[in-house]
C-alpha cells in the first residue's frame, strides 16, 4: 500500500500563505479589529463557529493531503511569522473514523526539514513522525506518505516533532469518531484549541533563559506585596534566597512575552461557539502550547469529564482543571440560559489568561474575570512532604551552608537530617551541574488539587476523580519496576531524566514486548513537568484498581512522584519527554525501545 500520482493529484492541496505584502496588510487589517484575515482560520476555528458538524470537518477520509509551509498570524493590532499547515495556524480539523485506514501525504514547502507528530494516536512507530527516532523527517519539497489502521476513538492532536516548529504554530485537532455508538450523548460539539504565542522567536525565548532562568518571571515578591500580606514573611524570603530557590518560579515562560489564544484567537477578538440553550455541548479541549499549563474554568456553568487523552472516563462533573500541555480533555455542558458563558483558560501562574464565548448568538460577549492573585510554592514543592514553612518552628536548626541545603536539620519538626542533593535518595541519577536539588521525601500529589488551586472555593479535579468508563485491559500485576528521575538545574536552565541529557548519548529503556512494568516519575524539581510517552498508552496508579485512568501524558507535580502500569505492547523505538517544549529542547527526552524477548538487549 501507498501513494502513487493519481491519488496525489487527486488531492486538492490549499496553498502556504506567502509573506507578500498584502498578506502583511491583510494581516494588519485583521488586527485593527477587522477580520480580513477571518479567511486564513479554518472554518472550525473562526468565530461564530456552530460548532464541528459534518460540513467543518475540513479534511476526512481515506486519503488526506496536508502542506506545512509558511503562514501569518495576527494579534493584537500586530502581525508575525508563523508555521502553518494548509495555510492556517491552527491547521485544519482532521476528522477520522475508528477502523478506517488513512493515508495523509504530508508536502514539506519549507526551506528546513520537518515533521508531523500524531500525538496519542496508536499506530506503527515508523508513521509516528520523530526524526531520528522513527524517521528520518521531511526534507524540504519532499512529500512523506503517512499510513496506518485507525484504532481507537476520541479527542487527540498534531504537531511537529521538528525544532521549534510547534510553538511557531504548526498543530491542529484530531477528531476520530466510534465505530459504534459512542457512549458520551451530545447535541452539538466545538473543538477547543489552546496555545501560547509569542512574537519574539521561540530560540531567542530559549536563549535568555540560558543566560537567566527566571528571565520572564515578572512577579518575583515585592516590599509591597509582604505588605499587602501577599507574599512571605522576611525570615521566609531569606530562607529560600539561602537556598537559590525562587517560590515565584511556576512558569518559565510567562504572560510578559505570551499571548493566550484560543482557536487561535486572543480575547479581544472573543473567539464565539454557539448553543441553543438546553443543548448538551461537548467541548473537545487540547492544550497545543509550548510552554504553558492552564486552569480552565467556565463560570456559572459546570463542567462533566467525560474523557481524558482521548479515552471516556466515568462523568464526574467539576467546577474547575486544570490542563497540563499535551493533555486533551473532552467535557459536557449545559447551558439553560439564553446567556453568554466565558470559557476562561488562565495560565498556571497567573501571570495572563484568555478567554472565549460560548453564546446562542452571535455578538454576545461573556465578561473577562480579574486575574486571580498568583501563587507561591511551599516545602511541598520541594519534595519535603508535608512540611510546613510559614513557621520558623518547624525550621529550626536548619542548615543551608552552601546554598544546597546540606545538613538540614529539621530537629524541631521531627524530620531528622535532610539533604537536598543527597545522591543516596537516587543513586542512579549521573550527579553534576544539571541536578541542582533531589527531592528527600517526595510524595504521591495525584490526589491533590494541581499547582494554584489547592484553596479555591469550588470544585476542582484531581487525577484521583478520573476512573476509566470500561475495566483496565491488562490487570497483571507489573513484573518490575523502574525509577525516572526528573532533574534540572533550572537556575542554568539545563533538564533531564536520571541527571543525563539526551545529547548525553543517554542509553534507551528498554521493555520487553508485552511484558508489564510500573514506572515511577519522581520529579526533584520546583516545576510540573508533563511527561509522554510515544505509541502507548499506560494506567495511572491512583487507587482506583481495575479502573485507573489511561493516558498517554501525566503531570508530574512539584517534588511529587506518580506511578503509571504501561502494557509494552508498541514494537519499535518511541520518543519520551517532557512536553513542555523547552525543556525537551534542553535535554529532558529519552528514547523507549520495545522489543521481542529474543531480541531484547
Amino acid at each position: 500500500m501507498g501513494w502513487n500520482s493519481q491519488q496525489l493529484h487527486a488531492v486538492t492541496f490549499m496553498p502556504a500563505i506567502s509573506l507578500d505584502r498584502r498578506s502583511l496588510i491583510r494581516s494588519a487589517a485583521w488586527g485593527c479589529g477587522g477580520l480580513a484575515l477571518s479567511g486564513a482560520f479554518p472554518a472550525w476555528a473562526r468565530s461564530g463557529s456552530p460548532g464541528l458538524a459534518a460540513p467543518l470537518a475540513t479534511v476526512s477520509g481515506e486519503d488526506i493531503a496536508l502542506s506545512i509551509g509558511h503562514a501569518m498570524i495576527g494579534i493584537g493590532g500586530r502581525s508575525g511569522h508563523a508555521i502553518g499547515i494548509n495555510g492556517s495556524t491552527p491547521g485544519p480539523v482532521i476528522r477520522l473514523k475508528e477502523g478506517q485506514n488513512v493515508r495523509l501525504a504530508v508536502t514539506n514547502t519549507l526551506a528546513e526539514d520537518s515533521s508531523i507528530h500524531w500525538h496519542g494516536v496508536l499506530l506503527p512507530f515508523q508513521m509516528d513522525g520523530v526524526p531520528g527516532v522513527s524517521f528520518p523527517g521531511i526534507k524540504p519539497g519532499a512529500t512523506f506518505p503517512y499510513e496506518f489502521p485507525v484504532r481507537q476513538s476520541g479527542t487527540y492532536w498534531y504537531h511537529s516533532h521538528s525544532g521549534m516548529q510547534e510553538a511557531m504554530g504548526m498543530y491542529g485537532a484530531i477528531v476520530i469518531d466510534p465505530v459504534g455508538p459512542d457512549p458520551v450523548a451530545y447535541d452539538r460539539e466545538h473543538v477547543i484549541l489552546l496555545a501560547d504565542w509569542s512574537f519574539t522567536h521561540p530560540h531567542t525565548i530559549l536563549r535568555k533563559l540560558k543566560a537567566q532562568g527566571g528571565y520572564y518571571n515578572m512577579q518575583k515578591q515585592t516590599l509591597a506585596g509582604r505588605l499587602a500580606g501577599k507574599d512571605m514573611s522576611a525570615a521566609d524570603r531569606r530562607m529560600w534566597a539561602g537556598m537559590r530557590m525562587d517560590p515565584t518560579d511556576i512558569s518559565d515562560v510567562t504572560g510578559s512575552t505570551y499571548h493566550y489564544l484560543v482557536n487561535g484567537h486572543d480575547s479581544g477578538a472573543n473567539w464565539t461557539g454557539l448553543f441553543a440553550p438546553g443543548e448538551r455541548v461537548r467541548l473537545r479541549i487540547i492544550n497545543a502550547s509550548a510552554m504553558t499549563n492552564f486552569n480552565i474554568r467556565i463560570p456559572g456553568l459546570p463542567m462533566t469529564v467525560v474523557a481524558a487523552d482521548g479515552q471516556n472516563v466515568q462523568p464526574v462533573e467539576t467546577d474547575e482543571f486544570q490542563i497540563a500541555i499535551a493533555e486533551t480533555y473532552d467535557v459536557i455542558v449545559q447551558p439553560a440560559a439564553d446567556m453568554a458563558y466565558g470559557f476562561i483558560a488562565e495560565a498556571i501562574d497567573r501571570s495572563g489568561q484568555v478567554r472565549a464565548t460560548l453564546a446562542p448568538r452571535l455578538g454576545m460577549i461573556a465578561p473577562i474575570p480579574a486575574i486571580r492573585e498568583r501563587p507561591l510554592l511551599t516545602m511541598k514543592d520541594m519534595g519535603m512532604g508535608e512540611m510546613d514553612m510559614s513557621s520558623g518552628d518547624d525550621m529550626a536548626g536548619m542548615d543551608m551552608s552552601g546554598g544546597d541545603m546540606a545538613g538540614m536539620d529539621h530537629g524541631a519538626g521531627g524530620h531528622g537530617a535532610m539533604n537536598m542533593r543527597d545522591p543516596s535518595v537516587a543513586p542512579q541519577v549521573k550527579m553534576g551541574p544539571g541536578v541542582a536539588t533531589l527531592s528527600p521525601m517526595p510524595m504521591d500529589r495525584t490526589g491533590e488539587r494541581p499547582t494554584g488551586l489547592e484553596k479555591v472555593d469550588h470544585r476542582v479535579l484531581t487525577y484521583h476523580d478520573l476512573k476509566s468508563l470500561a475495566p483496565n485491559a491488562d490487570t497483571r500485576t507489573p513484573s518490575r519496576e523502574i525509577d525516572l528521575h526528573l532533574t534540572a538545574n533550572m537556575e542554568r536552565y539545563m533538564w533531564s531524566f536520571d541527571g543525563q541529557k539526551f545529547s548525553e548519548n543517554s542509553e534507551p529503556i528498554p521493555f520487553r514486548h508485552m511484558e508489564r512494568v510500573r514506572v515511577n516519575l519522581i520529579n526533584d524539581t520546583m516545576m510540573p513537568h508533563p511527561i509522554h510517552l510515544h505509541g502507548h498508552f499506560f494506567e495511572v496508579v491512583t487507587g482506583n484498581p481495575g479502573h485507573h485512568p489511561v493516558k498517554h501524558t501525566v503531570n508530574v507535580l512539584p517534588g511529587g512522584k506518580v506511578s503509571f502500569d504501561l502494557t509494552a505492547d508498541g514494537l519499535g523505538d518511541w520518543a519520551f519527554h517532557c512536553h513542555m517544549l523547552l525543556h525537551m529542547m534542553s535535554g529532558m527526552f529519552r528514547v523507549v525501545t520495545v522489543r521481542h524477548e529474543e531480541d531484547a538487549a
